[in-house]
């Protein structure tokens, strides 16, 4: 009865960080979503964006380096940001 109330209490405790964390990911993402659509460097681009734990993926296309520069240092000026991992292509298409 002991473990379960252990299990129980483990849970109960575990429970709200795990969901405060899944808020800020998805804060995360909005936020880098929209200052990568805004930004005339990056705007057009087809890029990809994924959060885990504060670490973001930047994958897709992009027409110049620069845009591809701008894009991971837009990802870093949010909030919460802990790491981006730039997977973005440059192509001239």
């Amino acid at each position: 009865m002991r473990t379960i109330a252990a299990l129980f209490l483990f849970l109960v405790l575990l429970l709200p960080v795990t969901a405060q964390q899944g808020n800020a990911d998805d804060r995360i993402y909005d936020e880098v979503r929209l200052k990568l659509v805004n930004h005339p460097d990056v705007k057009g681009g087809a890029i990809e964006v994924t959060v885990n734990d504060g670490v973001v993926t930047l994958q897709g296309k992009v027409r110049t380096e620069k845009g591809r520069q701008k894009a991971e240092s837009l990802t870093h000026k949010v909030k919460g940001v802990k790491k981006v991992v730039n997977q973005i292509q440059v192509t001239n298409v």
